[in-house]
Parts: C-alpha cells; sequence; structure tokens
C-alpha cells in the first residue's frame, strides 16, 4: 500500500492521521516508556547519582554481548575476596558463566561480577573499560562506571533517566531478560537462590528489575513492568520506600497513557521516484491529549537505502523506525 506524504529536501515531512488510542520520596527517579526510551515522568533525573548494585544490569549485558552464557569461568582470590554481598564462589574453582550471571543479578553477588569481569575482560578494569566504551555507545553520556559491582567511588554515577535506558536496552537481549525476569533459580546439585527483586517475585505487573544499595546510594532499584501490551521502566535512587513507590509510579502510568501505533508498516511515496518501505509498527505510550500533538519525519539519505522514520511529539524526536529506500 503505498500513502502519500508531504515532501521536503533530505528531511521528509509526513502527515499521518493517527489512531486512537504521588510524589516521589526518592532523591531521583525517572519513568519511560519501555519501548521507546520516552522519560514518561521524572524528578533529578538527569542528576549524576550513586547507583550501586544497578551497575551490574551493564555488567550483565556487557558479559553476555561479549561471551554469551556459555563455558566456564575460572574464579581467582581477588574475585572470591570482592567486598560486599556474596554468592561464596572460592578461589580455585570453576563456575558455569550462566550460574554467575545467575548469581550477579538475582542475589547481585559481587564475587561474581568480578570472576566475570576478569574473564572477559581480561582484568577488572579491561572489564570496565568495555562498560564505558558501551555506554558512551548507547548515548549514556552522563554514566561513568569504575568498577563492576556499584561499589561506592566517586566517580562512579549514572542518573535515573540513563539507568532506566540501562535496563531497557538490556531487556532487547532474550538471555537477560530471561535471568532479570527469573524468581528462584537452581544451581548445582541442591541449591536455590530467590531474587531479591519481591516485586519480580510477586503475582504482578513487575516483570523484571535489579536491587541495589551502598551507605553513600542508599536503596536503589530498577524495574520493568509490563500491563495491557504496555511496558514501563521505573529507577528510584535513594528511595527508602522504594516498592511502594514503584507500584505507585507504574499504575499512575499504566491509567495515564496509551500505547497507541505511531506508525504502520507500509510503503510510503516520499519524493517523485522515492519511496520508503516502513518494515516494523511504531508504537508509542502517549497520552490522549499528546496524540494530537504527534507528527512524522523522514530521514532520507543521499546515497544508500536505509533511512530514518521519525515520531515527534511537539517537534522533539520520541521513536524512530527504519525505513527502507527505494529509488526508481
Amino acid at each position: 500500500m503505498r500513502k502519500a506524504l508531504l515532501t521536503g529536501f533530505m528531511l521528509v515531512a509526513l502527515v499521518l492521521s493517527m489512531p486512537a488510542a504521588t510524589a516521589s520520596a526518592a532523591r531521583a527517579y525517572a519513568v519511560i516508556d519501555a519501548d521507546s526510551g520516552r522519560l514518561l515522568e521524572g524528578s533529578r533525573e538527569q542528576e549524576p547519582l550513586p547507583i550501586a548494585s544497578l551497575t551490574k544490569i551493564w555488567t550483565a549485558l556487557t558479559f553476555l554481548d561479549a561471551e554469551g552464557m556459555e563455558g566456564e569461568v575460572p574464579v581467582t582470590r581477588r574475585a572470591a575476596e570482592a567486598e560486599g554481598s556474596s554468592i561464596y564462589v572460592e578461589a580455585g574453582e570453576e563456575v558455569p558463566a550462566k550460574d554467575l550471571l545467575y548469581g550477579l543479578m538475582l542475589r547481585s553477588g559481587n564475587d561474581a561480577a568480578t570472576a566475570l569481569a576478569e574473564y572477559a575482560g581480561g582484568s577488572v578494569e579491561g572489564f570496565v573499560g568495555m562498560m564505558n566504551e558501551k555506554a558512551e555507545i548507547a548515548g549514556l553520556k552522563k554514566t561513568e562506571f569504575t568498577n563492576p559491582s556499584g561499589l561506592h567511588e566517586d566517580r562512579h554515577l549514572s542518573t535515573a533517566y540513563e539507568t532506566a535506558l540501562m535496563l531497557k536496552y538490556a531487556m532487547d537481549n532474550r538471555t537477560f531478560r530471561e535471568i532479570a525476569s527469573t524468581s528462584h533459580y537452581r544451581y548445582g546439585e541442591n541449591g536455590v537462590w530467590e531474587n531479591k527483586h519481591r516485586l519480580v517475585r510477586a503475582e504482578g505487573t513487575a516483570v523484571a528489575g535489579k536491587t541495589g544499595f551502598t551507605k553513600r546510594a542508599g536503596r536503589t532499584l530498577a524495574t520493568q513492568f509490563e500491563k495491557e501490551g504496555k511496558s514501563v521502566i521505573v529507577v528510584t535512587l535513594d528511595d527508602g520506600d522504594d516498592w511502594n513507590t514503584h507500584r505507585t509510579l507504574s499504575e499512575r502510568a499504566f491509567r495515564k497513557y496509551e500505547q497507541v501505533t505511531a506508525a504502520r508498516p507500509g510503503t510510503y511515496a516520499l519524493l517523485p521516484g522515492l519511496r520508503g518501505e516502513l518494515g516494523e509498527p511504531i508504537n508509542v505510550l502517549v497520552s490522549e491529549e499528546e496524540q494530537e500533538r504527534l507528527s512524522h519525519a523522514a530521514v532520507v539519505p543521499r546515497n544508500g537505502k536505509d533511512g530514518i522514520w521519525q515520531v515527534r511529539l511537539d517537534g522533539k524526536v520520541i521513536a524512530t523506525g527504519k525505513l527502507k529506500i527505494k529509488r526508481k
């Protein structure tokens, strides 16, 4: 199906008819659309702060992207003696990477974080470099890691918003999603780990997440919630009542926002002799009032086959899709 579109030079405006579609005690918080990454609500969400063990979201994703989940990981003395929370691995043993990843995410093992880092990065320092490079590529401009576990160091900081984006990107990895959404994990012959994230363990809308705590960071929490086809991520930093805060913020977002298909798959006429094919729908969470303020644009390369479809709210890009360019 072809649809006529208003056109510009290399930026093409698209006009479509749109289908109908509590205050927190946290020092900082962010609620984002888990599909588009758009900020839906927040307070001090761009302020760099300690995030404690929410760091391990990025540790797990960095390891998975580099090594996957197969193989055995040797445990060094440095790993076995890592400060803080532990899954009690011993120096000299080899532990399945899978067990370490589950121990990292469900029990927040700092020994697991160190062992995984040394294995994938050649050293803890080498792996931290990988984490920071990955953060830079992902556009996390206010995030800096100095260790893989989240132990406090003055330069080890992120923001509530960027931490929410970390969970969004990690949840795109199928293996990470499986790990982070697990309530109980059996390891060894008789071992069982319970996920520290009690909202994930409960029957409800929380599907995955990570807990964190240090004296300097306070309680930190990241959760992805899903309900009636909608997905939101909530992150709170330094919130002593974080379980209730997450429930309140997620339910408020579900009440306020509807998921709409802002752009449907199809072939669109852009300019004479120029068409763009959108292969996947672009879904966004917007309020009823915001639906009237959505607009569209296509960024068309002078040469090449891949363009970008942009969905905009008040002129600001809130979601994008790949646009395959076809020239006659």
